[in-house]
């Protein structure tokens, strides 16, 4: 069998179990990191068994806590709880099955058709053009087109989307402003529903049913802030990364073009060592000993995806990227109750572009990269780039 191994560097040329992976050794040890974020002390739950089992306890670990399931919480940018991540079963789950059906449309051949030429399209225009700077000239139109095929709306709804940049509250600018631009168009969309229902994201809301009653404003507003600002840059970033990667590891492009079946592993391992978001937070109801840590009643916990996600204990040689990983038991999308309701359309997004790489790119040459760092008391990682430009050749 043919296996293709690389490990994982970051842009000082450090290998992930070493410098780029900041919580190798509490995670060996006591098994969490007592970090500060917004001045409020939150132990983060870094062992993958460990994360996997508090994220599915959500009597102890709660994500009824409006606002602070983010991290950083996000009081300064929304004015309402996001539907339905920040809920505990059951309500979360009576809630999520409202718009789960809208998320399954990315199994849907009519959408993935939509997406395959969304992806050969910018992939032409990307090869005719001397360079492209990936993050916002072709991650963030990507996700934001294939936003509107998920939603059934207009795909020139994405010229808004867009404009909105990588993270709808945290990508320039002041975030409560742009977090008010969100609230007033998701006010539009559902008047517009409301006095025009069609067959969109925003007329079912407007036409859902919750324990026998509609939904309230406020609660569709929850179910499209959470729409809009979950999820979109880690897929972006996981976009660009992946592109950095094959245009420094051209063999890897070329090990997917001799066998494209392959894609579907090397998708799963490229979102297990590509983890944008580090981590999600819980709220413990009542006072509660976390691995030695005590948190008070009220006080967060972290579930730290990006430590659990390269654990040894769960996955062998974790700092190597195994384009072939089976199993590869990544908890990218969260775990339990709560897994990530945008997984399948990221799933897609990732395997129609390398999909398309390898049909149509012969290879990718990195011209610049400036990388995004997330900069905390205890530790630095890499989550992305803020800009990275390459040269797309054909075959």
């Amino acid at each position: 069998m043919c296996r293709l191994i690389f490990v994982v560097m970051n842009g000082n040329g450090c290998p992930v179990n070493g410098v780029a992976d900041p919580f190798r050794e509490a995670r060996k040890g006591e098994g969490v990191l007592k970090c500060t974020f917004q001045g409020e002390g939150v132990p983060m739950i870094l062992r993958h068994e460990d994360v996997r089992k508090a994220a599915k306890d959500w009597k102890t670990f709660s994500s009824d806590a409006p606002f602070r399931v983010p991290i950083p919480s996000e009081e300064d940018v929304r004015s309402m709880r996001q539907l339905p991540i920040e809920t505990n079963p059951p309500e979360h789950t009576e809630y999520r099955e409202i718009v789960e059906p809208f998320f399954k449309r990315a199994k849907d051949p009519v959408v993935v058709a939509q997406v395959e030429g969304l992806v050969d399209g910018l992939l032409v225009d990307a090869l005719g053009r001397h360079s492209v700077e990936v993050v916002r000239e072709f991650a963030l139109p990507l996700q934001s087109r294939a936003l509107t095929y998920l939603l059934n709306v207009p795909e020139d709804e994405a010229v808004t989307y867009i404009g909105w940049g990588v993270h709808v509250f945290r990508d320039g600018g002041d975030g409560e402003r742009k977090g008010m631009a969100l609230e007033r168009y998701l006010h539009g969309q559902f008047d517009r529903a409301t006095a025009n229902p069609g067959d969109d994201f925003f007329s079912a809301l407007k036409k859902a049913t919750y324990r026998g009653r509609g939904l309230t404003r406020e609660e569709m507003m929850g179910f499209g802030n959470l729409t809009f600002a979950g999820g979109r840059d880690t897929v972006i970033h996981t976009v660009s990364s992946v592109v950095a990667y094959l245009g420094r590891h051209p063999e890897a492009l070329e090990y997917l073009r001799a066998d494209p079946s392959r894609i579907v592993l090397a998708g799963e391992e490229f979102f297990r060592v590509i983890m944008p978001l580090t981590h999600i937070g819980r709220v413990c109801p009542v006072e509660t000993d976390v691995h030695g840590v005590t948190v008070p009643a009220g006080g967060r916990v972290s579930l730290c995806w990006a430590s659990a996600n390269l654990d040894e204990a769960a996955f062998e040689a974790p700092g190597e990227v195994r384009l072939d990983r089976k199993p590869n038991p990544h908890i990218s999308f969260g775990i339990g109750a709560h897994i990530c309701l945008g997984a399948p359309h990221a799933r897609l997004l990732l395997r129609t572009l390398l999909q398309k790489l390898v049909e149509r790119v012969g290879s990718i040459t990195v011209l610049e990269a400036k990388e995004s760092v997330e900069k905390q008391e205890k530790y630095e990682r890499a989550v992305g780039y803020e800009s990275l430009t390459v040269r797309f050749s054909g075959r």
